[in-house]
């Protein structure tokens, strides 16, 4: 599996519509097989659906995100987890175990969806 979260210096991005980098990890049984980074440009809303798609993304983790970019991503088959923030490194490690991200790492003044009864 391949997940890709936005990255500005050791954190995650706070705004995925001024993003400029991604860090695109390969995970097997629960273990981070390899890391890499990539650059992109976040005016290009299309293209960047597009080669999420074609490298093999299959989940994307960022910080707050537009309806325009949401709407793009989530037409692919691409999960998309926003409205999170920290320490890139401990978000990955905290999903790679299968742990929650949220309420964790949920970025502030953003809560969980409640669940319907």
């Amino acid at each position: 599996m391949k997940v890709a979260i936005t990255v500005w210096d050791e954190k995650i991005s706070p705004v995925f519509d001024s993003a400029h980098k991604l860090l695109i990890a390969d995970i097997k049984n629960k273990k981070i097989k390899n890391i890499s980074y990539k650059s992109f440009d976040p005016e290009l809303e299309a293209r960047l659906a597009e080669e999420l798609s074609l490298i093999g993304i299959e989940v994307l983790i960022c910080g707050a995100i537009s309806q325009a970019y949401s709407t793009l991503i989530e037409a692919r088959p691409i999960q998309l987890i926003p409205f999170i923030n920290g320490n890139v490194n401990e978000v990955l490690e905290s999903y790679v175990k299968g742990n929650p991200l949220a309420p964790a790492f949920l970025m502030p003044g953003c809560r969980e969806e409640e669940e319907s009864p």
